[in-house]
């Protein structure tokens, strides 16, 4: 009972940190990047405009009063300008400002920090080879991870072998950076990191279900697992939160 305890305190509001610890924005140190530099020799896959893609459903108030997860999907493609639009949604940069240290986003973040990266296994996305990609937020582009075998097979077996998992037309994993928080809020960072995943998808299940998709969200899986899958080093970068995609049956 002593770690729930201590779980407990963990949820509830540290603010001001700055009555215990100095942040490192205080300190005068320079921010983490505001995503993740693309590696040497990487190719950007330009992504449609998010709003290309044709809505089915935007009406916000059926939207709202239509939204579950789903665990059954068609066997059918997800088109890139469907991806392009989910990918905006969920983390669509709308600009830079404080003095370029801070994004705005169709989703809210504490501090504007943003500490998330998107990552996609494109099972069945018409114009990608199946693989992994990181989504590159503030060119709105992929790019590739890794091409692997059996990819529907290992992801599932990662999420405790949730085999629907794998039937969808891509599944979106969010990993988060903690840093980016930890910069700006020490001791609350950790807390408000866990809110702002669960804007991030929200605004997935209502994006997709504008375009006749759907999702569920997904907490349970292997950590060390589905890190060595994304190839991120589980303590600097560790995956968070998943949701797989795909169109409604």
């Amino acid at each position: 009972m002593d770690l729930v305890k201590e779980l407990r305190r963990s949820m509830k509001s540290s603010f001001p940190d700055t009555a215990r610890m100095m942040s490192d924005q205080q300190k005068g140190l320079a921010p983490p990047p505001l995503e993740k530099p693309l590696a040497e020799g990487m190719d950007v896959i330009e992504l449609p405009a998010y709003d290309s893609v044709r809505l089915l459903n935007n009406d916000f108030m059926k939207l709202v009063k239509d939204r579950r997860s789903t665990r059954e999907f068609k066997d059918e493609p997800m088109g890139l300008d469907q991806l392009s639009w989910l990918l905006w949604a969920t983390q669509g940069v709308h600009g830079i400002f404080r003095g370029g240290v801070a994004t705005r986003r169709t989703v809210p973040s504490a501090g504007s920090r943003h500490a998330f990266e998107t990552y996609v296994f494109a099972f069945k996305v018409e114009g990608l080879k199946k693989g992994i990609y990181r989504y590159l937020a503030m060119e709105h582009g992929l790019t590739l991870v890794k091409e692997a075998d059996r990819l529907e097979e290992l992801l599932s077996e990662a999420c405790n072998n949730q085999a629907f998992i794998g039937k969808s037309a891509a599944a979106f994993a969010w990993t988060a950076i903690p840093y980016r928080s930890e910069w700006r809020y020490p001791l609350s960072a950790h807390k408000v990191l866990l809110l702002d995943a669960g804007h991030v998808c929200q605004n997935m299940y209502l994006a997709a279900g504008a375009i006749g998709f759907g999702t569920c969200a997904v907490a349970a899986y292997d950590q060390s697992s589905i890190d060595k899958l994304l190839g991120v080093d589980g303590d600097d970068e560790f995956t968070l939160y998943l949701a797989p995609v795909g169109k409604l049956p």
